[in-house]
């Protein structure tokens, strides 16, 4: 695995993220024990998730709740680890396609093989059928027969 260190930063031999592992350089370091990064601050990294918008979308389930503040940090906390094993597993995908660039369909592939988790509308040309198929006349006489049989044992 290669890794790009930034200018002025002290490369770290053996870290691997998911923005080394497709060769775009990182704008923290990665300490290798913890796997905290350093320096996310004051490179003015974006959330996807802040405390703001967590209590937004805990309104929008029910508009009474309050969340104590080791709640939220907790929440937060399981939200970034969340994205950060899916971005990382969906870059291992893009490079095992052999590909410079992430694209949807390696997000997509890791949330349905590993979260059984599937976002219509981003990248398929494959419809999914969003309901089970009915059975079918012969497959419930079948089923029959065999509950039949069953119940002579």
């Amino acid at each position: 695995m290669n890794t790009t260190p930034n200018e002025g930063a002290t490369p770290m031999v053996g870290v691997t993220t998911p923005q080394t592992m497709i060769g775009i350089p990182q704008p923290a370091m990665i300490r290798p024990s913890s796997g905290v990064v350093q320096g996310a601050s004051s490179q003015g990294e974006t959330k996807v998730l802040d405390k703001r918008r967590l209590q937004e979308l805990v309104k929008e389930v029910d508009p009474l709740e309050q969340l104590d503040d080791d709640v939220e940090e907790v929440l937060l906390q399981v939200a970034d680890d969340f994205i950060d094993s899916v971005v990382t597993a969906a870059c291992q995908i893009a490079k095992h396609r052999k590909s410079n660039a992430l694209e949807v369909k390696d997000v997509q592939l890791h949330l349905e093989r590993n979260w059984n988790m599937w976002i219509p509308g981003f990248g398929s040309d494959e419809l999914r059928p969003y309901k089970k198929a009915a059975p079918t006349e012969a497959h419930k006489q079948r089923m029959a027969l065999i509950r039949k049989t069953l119940k002579k044992f």
